[in-house]
């Protein structure tokens, strides 16, 4: 084997990606039963992001909290829980719904000895889900940014999961979808990134690259053996 271990994204990878009309559909949901414009929630929800997705709320929740008192709505707490509900609800169908050849490709990669990692830019409601999805059995280890409080591209998470799997960067391969730089990321700390296009919307926006690039996991069989 070239390679110990193989570190995967999440979303856009081994799910898909949860951006996009449907999710607009979500934000607008939630909006309506907190009684609240659909704009005005929308923008303090982006304005949220990077508190959302490094541990700065515990919880969907919070996060649907703090937008209220921000725009000065007394929701009621039962509303808040419901439009919290319907985030999760959300999010748990895109995680429960892993891509065709996911379960198959890291099963494979398994049992012919590599270490398998996830490193993940997500909310709380991730790691939540997490134990309860298919995919939790075969990992020896993730990393998700609301736990560990850095997003990639920042090296450190990428080295937070090289060193709890026990194995050096350069020894491991990197699976992304290109999202918030996360192979340029990958690059910088000396793993192999390797970009998967699968099919995914056109409003996602994705870094260049010019790199080892895949249509479908089962493509990355032929390049860690």
């Amino acid at each position: 084997m070239k390679y110990a271990a193989v570190i995967f994204d999440l979303f856009g990878t081994l799910v898909d990606d949860y951006s996009g009309p449907e999710y607009e559909v979500v934000l607008g949901q939630m909006a309506s039963t907190l009684g609240v414009s659909y704009s005005d929630f929308r923008r303090l929800w982006s304005d949220t992001y990077y508190e959302r997705n490094t541990g700065g709320f515990n919880s969907i929740e919070d996060n649907v909290v703090y937008i209220c008192q921000r725009l000065e709505v007394q929701a009621e707490q039962d509303d808040t829980r419901r439009a919290a509900r319907i985030r999760h609800d959300f999010k748990g169908g895109v995680m429960f719904a892993p891509r065709a050849d996911v379960l198959e490709v890291l099963s494979h990669l398994k049992s012919q000895g590599l270490k398998i990692g996830l490193v993940s830019n997500c909310t709380p409601a991730a790691p939540a889900i997490w134990p309860d999805i298919p995919l939790a059995s075969i990992f020896d280890v993730t990393v998700f940014s609301s736990s560990a409080g850095i997003l990639k591209p920042d090296p450190r998470i990428y080295l937070l999961a090289t060193e709890r799997l026990g194995v050096q960067p350069e020894d491991c391969i990197y699976v992304g979808d290109g999202g918030s730089q996360e192979l340029t990321g990958a690059a910088k700390v000396g793993m192999t990134p390797v970009l998967i296009r699968a099919p995914v919307e056109d409003f996602v926006v994705r870094e260049e690259w010019n790199g080892p690039t895949i249509t479908s996991l089962t493509e990355l069989l032929s390049l860690v053996e």
